[in-house]
């Protein structure tokens, strides 16, 4: 029976805690560790990310709980091994919410959201710094962040201390430079110099997409949409010529390609 007195998180951690109970928990749960609850982790952002983007807002409620189940997982995981608990993650965050916003909690003055970005970025800095170590700007972006998210926030910092192209245009000219070294190496079939070469145009246009304040993931996501709703129209123009893309070619195909994007001008 449920007790209806119960506050939600607090039945959500019952919960994890019987499972993760050696006497007669369940085994799956009492086999994970940190590293293989990570992926699930990842994955449950991304489907948030993904309802969001649907604007279904009773799938984000769920996926919403999918995400906060794998907080709750860890800190149990955590909690067993004598290192924190739930309630120390829930302190953390909300201390350091208070101390990044001192014009709301504090006495400082009102700022603009751009006012605030910047502060945001000068606190973390503050809070880096008072680790007491000897530690690289670079040092706690994290490395399990996609690529071009990543790519982002490692030249964010750099272009915080001055490590930066003035213009995008001149951004830009670093861009026809890196191609034209991954075009040499695929002309030398050197496939490893290749990757290399290809890394470091993915890295500029991270910076292009920095500078223009764009993100990447969100800019390659709408473009996945893009390319997926396009082919659709091309199988569908097959299929009314009696025919599937593997019975086509790339001319046909390409020409449905360009009547697919001139129907979205319509």
């Amino acid at each position: 029976m449920r007790d209806t007195n119960q506050r939600p998180i607090d039945r959500l951690l019952g919960i994890m805690a019987r499972l993760r109970d050696p006497d007669g928990g369940c085994e799956w749960d009492l086999e994970q560790t940190f590293a293989t609850i990570a992926p699930y982790t990842v994955e449950e952002a991304y489907e948030v990310a993904d309802a969001i983007e649907r604007g279904e807002l009773t799938d984000l409620r769920d996926e919403l709980g999918d995400l906060l189940l794998q907080v709750v997982f860890h800190a149990r995981m955590a909690q067993e091994q004598g290192a924190f608990s739930f309630d120390d993650v829930a302190t953390a965050i909300s201390e350091k919410m208070i101390r990044r916003h001192p014009h709301v909690f504090g006495q400082e003055a009102q700022r603009s959201s751009a006012e605030q970005t910047r502060a945001w970025e000068v606190i973390k800095a503050q809070e880096r710094a008072g680790k007491g170590r000897d530690q690289s700007l670079l040092d706690d972006v994290p490395v399990g962040l996609p690529g071009l998210t990543r790519a982002v926030k490692l030249s964010r910092r750099a272009a915080g201390v001055g490590f930066v192209w003035p213009s995008v245009d001149q951004v830009l000219e670093k861009l026809d430079e890196e191609v034209a070294e991954l075009k040499a190496e695929i002309a030398a079939g050197d496939v490893a110099k290749a990757r290399d070469e290809l890394g470091d145009v993915l890295f500029v246009v991270a910076n292009i997409a920095r500078t223009l304040e764009i993100d990447p993931e969100d800019a390659v996501r709408a473009t996945n949409a893009k390319f997926a709703r396009r082919f659709r129209f091309i199988e569908a123009a097959l299929k009314a010529r009696g025919k599937t893309p593997d019975q086509s070619d790339l001319a046909e195909m390409d020409a449905l390609w360009d009547a697919a994007k001139a129907a979205e001008r319509l």
